[in-house]
């Protein structure tokens, strides 16, 4: 008999090695399946994700490891706006608490600017500290409330910072 594998995959020596880039076609699946396992309502459908992939308003970045996907940040730019929307950040269970949500922010930020954006902003669940520690750890402040926000009702606070 097969033994299952762990829930929580060790992940602690994958992250060494760890890659962030624009995600393909090929990371489409795994990319479904981390949306799927990390967001409970609003998430993206695989067509969404798909065609999201070719878009010039929309960038999804993917972090692996030893052929791994570990997270992926979804990003919104909307042509003659400099204010770009950072729409998710996503880390595989296992992975959490390695710096990929890090990386993935940083290298949002900078596709953001070099897109010409000079702001960006997201929405957070009022009852998700952690992502809140994230983007406040990395400059980022709050500058409104969206009551209502979610799918599920639940508040949305809203966050912005300035790129250099």
């Amino acid at each position: 008999m097969p033994v299952p594998p762990p829930e929580n995959p060790p992940f602690a020596a994958a992250t060494n090695d760890l890659r962030v880039r624009r995600a393909t076609v090929d990371d489409l699946a795994a990319v479904v399946e981390l949306e799927n396992a990390s967001f409970a309502v609003e998430r993206m459908s695989a067509r969404q994700l798909r065609r999201h992939l070719d878009s010039a308003s929309a960038l999804i970045m993917v972090a692996t490891a030893q052929r791994r996907l570990l997270g992926a940040a979804v990003l919104f730019l909307r042509s003659r706006s400099r204010v770009g929307r950072l729409y998710s950040i996503a880390v595989a269970a296992g992975a959490r608490g390695r710096g990929i949500g890090e990386a993935l922010l940083q290298a949002v930020e900078r596709a953001a600017a070099k897109r010409g954006c000079d702001r960006l902003r997201l929405e957070v669940r009022v009852d998700n500290a952690g992502a809140q520690r994230l983007y406040e750890r990395h400059g980022y402040h709050r500058f409104g409330l969206r009551r209502g926000y979610y799918e599920d009702g639940h508040d949305a606070l809203r966050y912005e910072k300035p790129l250099a």
